[in-house]
């Protein structure tokens, strides 16, 4: 049961009964719009003319309801949707079925990445984004019951855990603006490069900050090509003649300019920004990326980026509402 479902329990009048409801997650809804999801064909009316009862903008807001409430999983986001005021303030007409949530659910996963890229372009027009990038990998926990999910290592919690990864490109307020689903946390060069494409795609940044995991040439050599500087500490791995450098950024800088400098003290200032993908990993994961109830990589991954959209748009709601983007929740 969600935060607002219990205290809609409490409440002795219609006029407390509709306050209560209106202090809660109708915010999320009043400064977007989310009726570009009836541009995509898979929400589009059956070929034989079955229209849909429940309106993809809709059942997004419920989502977008739920994880806020931590309510996931689809018997539970059915339960909640049940709630008269929640399904009504979500723009439903009736509360919707356990098949319309999984049903959607499936849907939405063809087209969730757009959906995300949608909401990261309207945190950039509110001028959300800055001038340094980060990147890092989070591990995410799976159900036991979820067979697509496999046992991992973390190495920053040396330990193991069942599950997923994801690797995430964040910037400004903790808004992430690229993210890729992985099978294990630990991210390939593949998967650094395609994430990192798809951050530079918003913007150029002047940083792109990553910790010693990020030590790639490759990704290094992009980065510098496309008129950003990658800061990640030089990681010696198994070499017998390790070089002189704190960073790997101050070897490969040579290779595209004799005339650029690095100061060592601007690379300490700029790395030490790192822990801005921490918090936002931290942030996401209080929007749901922690907790996939999902069964399936599919629906796991759906609820992940599920859990990326929330996040913006509490960064975009707080922003509208003339407050601290970075709070991980609303200011009632």
């Amino acid at each position: 049961m969600s935060n607002i479902t219990a205290a809609l329990q409490d409440v002795a009048s219609v006029d407390e009964f509709l306050n209560v409801a209106a202090t809660e997650t109708v915010a999320l809804f009043e400064h977007l719009e989310f009726e570009f999801l009836l541009e995509y064909d898979v929400f589009a009316p059956a070929s034989w003319g079955r229209t849909r009862v429940y309106e993809p903008p809709n059942l997004f807001r419920g989502f977008l309801h739920c994880y806020y409430e931590d309510v996931y999983g689809t018997r539970p986001v059915t339960r909640e949707l049940q709630s008269t005021l929640v399904w009504y303030y979500c723009g439903l007409d009736k509360p919707p079925s356990r098949d319309t949530v999984d049903r959607f659910l499936t849907d939405l996963e063809h087209v969730i990445d757009d959906v995300f890229a949608r909401l990261v372009k309207q945190a950039a027009t509110r001028g959300l984004l800055d001038s340094t990038y980060s990147i890092d990998s989070t591990h995410i926990e799976a159900i036991q019951y979820n067979d697509a999910a496999s046992w991992n290592y973390d190495p920053t919690a040396e330990e193991p855990y069942y599950g997923f990864g994801c690797t995430i490109v964040s910037t400004g307020s903790k808004i992430p603006i690229a993210a890729e689903f992985t099978q294990a946390k630990q991210a390939s060069q593949e998967t650094a490069i395609r994430v990192t494409r798809d951050a530079l795609a918003v913007d150029t940044p002047t940083w792109m900050v990553g910790d010693s995991a990020y030590d790639m040439l490759d990704w290094h050599d992009r980065l510098l090509a496309a008129g950003v500087v990658p800061v990640a500490p030089y990681n010696p791995r198994n070499t017998d003649d390790p070089l002189d450098i704190e960073y790997r950024v101050e070897d490969r800088i040579e290779e595209h300019g004799d005339d650029v400098q690095l100061k060592q003290s601007v690379l300490d200032e700029t790395y030490n920004r790192r822990t801005g993908v921490e918090r936002t990993n931290n942030a996401v994961k209080d929007c749901g990326l922690g907790h996939v109830r999902a069964r399936g990589r599919v629906h796991a991954r759906t609820q992940v980026f599920l859990a990326l959209c929330l996040r913006i748009v509490v960064a975009i709601t707080n922003f509208e509402q003339g407050d601290d983007p970075g709070r991980e929740k609303l200011k009632l």
